[in-house]
């Protein structure tokens, strides 16, 4: 039952993310539309996988950037430099990933849609 409950707490912070986030909205639909474009280019199975890991990369992102901006409004309500340090730090990593998931998108996309 500890294993149904751990699935049941995930699938809460996954929906919360989703239905509250708006940065995690426009990477969820440029994610369908990036696999909606795959789908139609017919990519290879290791290009689907490497679509597959980059979008979850860029995901996992925003979601742990959510839990960490979460925890810092709740014990640090009032402007503090390291909150706010934290915070910076945390909207970086999305900022790092979703360049790189750009660049993916870019080496697998790219010579597809020039043909």
């Amino acid at each position: 039952m500890r294993v149904l409950a751990a699935f049941k707490y995930a699938m809460a912070g996954i929906i919360h993310c989703v239905c509250r986030e708006r940065h995690m909205q426009i990477h969820l639909t440029a994610a369908l539309a990036a696999l909606g474009l795959a789908w139609r280019l017919d990519f290879s199975t290791l290009e689907q996988a490497v679509l597959l890991l980059t979008i979850a990369g860029v995901i996992t992102a925003e979601m742990f950037n959510t839990a960490i901006e979460t925890v810092i409004n709740k014990i640090s309500p009032e402007v503090h430099p390291l909150a706010k340090v934290a915070k910076d730090v945390a909207a970086g990593a999305v900022l790092v990933q979703a360049i790189t998931a750009l660049g993916v998108g870019v080496v697998l996309f790219g010579e597809k849609l020039l043909k």
